[in-house]
């Protein structure tokens, strides 16, 4: 597969994340994208990336969800575990760049407007009341100070008489 573009290997990573179980929607795809690089590309780069792992036969479509096709798991679980993130998009793109694509291949790109409405249903749900149950709780400046639990001072030493 060549040229390999770095919203390539983020994409692929993505997926790999949001359809571990289950194909992932478009939202759930974002979702990922945004928890692996912090930001979500234009629509028109994520068009273009789909469109290149698609007709490579990398990522399939079932029923409007998307998951990877067994030779992009195979990229995916060539990767080192403990891996931060850019060895790991290093190591899909070096897996894209070995990968040859065989015969025809069907297909499987959103549009800009399914994926424009996907970035805006993500950013929807982050700006929700949901709550991120992983955050840890804010702590205010009397809850510093004071010590968990009852505390007293401790007794001096007895005296006799």
């Amino acid at each position: 597969m060549h040229p390999v573009h770095d919203i390539d290997a983020l994409l692929l990573l993505a997926m790999a994340l949001a359809s571990k179980r289950k194909p992932a929607e478009l939202f759930e795809i974002m979702a990922a994208v945004d928890l692996i690089q912090g930001a979500i590309p234009s629509e028109g780069k994520l068009c273009e990336a789909f469109q290149r792992l698609s007709m490579h036969g990398l990522i399939g479509e079932v029923e409007g969800r998307f998951t990877l096709a067994p030779d992009a798991q195979k990229i995916i679980t060539g990767l080192p575990k403990k891996a931060d993130t850019a060895e790991r998009v290093f190591g899909v793109k070096a897996g894209l760049s070995a990968h040859l694509a065989h015969g025809e291949q069907v297909l499987a790109v959103p549009t800009v407007a399914q994926l424009s409405a996907a970035i805006a249903a993500h950013r929807a749900a982050g700006q929700g009341a949901g709550q991120n149950l992983l955050m840890p709780k804010p702590k205010s400046a009397e809850t510093e100070h004071k010590r968990p639990g009852h505390w007293r001072k401790p007794a001096g030493p007895r005296r006799r008489t």
